[in-house]
């Protein structure tokens, strides 16, 4: 069985070359630690999704937002060059909003568990966190239209990319960064994991 989060490697490699070149420059960083941060940041944003379509009304909610805002969109590119020339004004590229309603209350131990594993540092992580909710929800929008998904197939799918990250991590480490009473310990190195196995396990 394929342990590995299908949605998360599919959009990885959409991020390849030119895509992971711009977020190192928005980022201040080298090629390489920009994709190992956003190889360990793409199954926390998913993860976060697939927990939030877990609750009542969450997909729906969610399925709607995809729909309204993000169906239809332009490539990744576009969408990125939009989003890190400050593209903001539109619910498509604002960043900021979409991750305050991926990971709501969660933000700031989200951004210092990605800082910590990646080495990016909080302000960093949460900036790459706010470049990439947009393109994740058009990559949802995208993939929920060509299979035909309404939202009970969409919080499915999600849930089992969320069960898949978890057992690449350990289980604790994404559950923790998402606790909303922020009472759980969050090991930066459980979250490194998940990003590792996209490199095959290779720092």
């Amino acid at each position: 069985m394929n342990t590995q989060p299908l949605l998360t490697q599919e959009l990885f490699a959409q991020l390849q070359g030119a895509p992971i070149q711009q977020i190192a420059r928005q980022l201040g960083t080298d090629p390489a630690q920009a994709s190992n941060a956003v190889a360990t940041a793409l199954p926390l944003l998913l993860g976060a999704l697939g927990r939030n379509s877990a609750q009542p009304q969450g997909a729906e909610a969610l399925f709607g937002a995809l729909q309204r805002d993000h169906a239809g969109g332009p490539d990744i590119g576009s969408l990125l060059g939009a989003v890190l020339g400050g593209g903001g004004n539109s619910r498509q590229t604002d960043g900021a909003a979409i991750l305050g309603h991926v990971l709501g209350g969660a933000q700031p131990r989200a951004a210092q568990g990605l800082g910590q594993a990646t080495g990016l540092g909080s302000s960093q992580a949460m900036k790459l966190l706010a470049v990439l909710a947009p393109i994740v929800l058009s990559f949802l929008a995208n993939r929920s239209r060509a299979q035909g998904l309404d939202a009970g197939g969409l919080g499915q799918l999600l849930g089992q990319e969320r069960a898949q990250v978890r057992q690449q991590s350990g289980g604790g480490a994404l559950e923790s960064l998402l606790d909303r009473d922020g009472d759980g310990d969050v090991d930066a190195s459980d979250l490194l994991n998940i990003g590792l196995g996209l490199f095959g396990g290779k720092r």
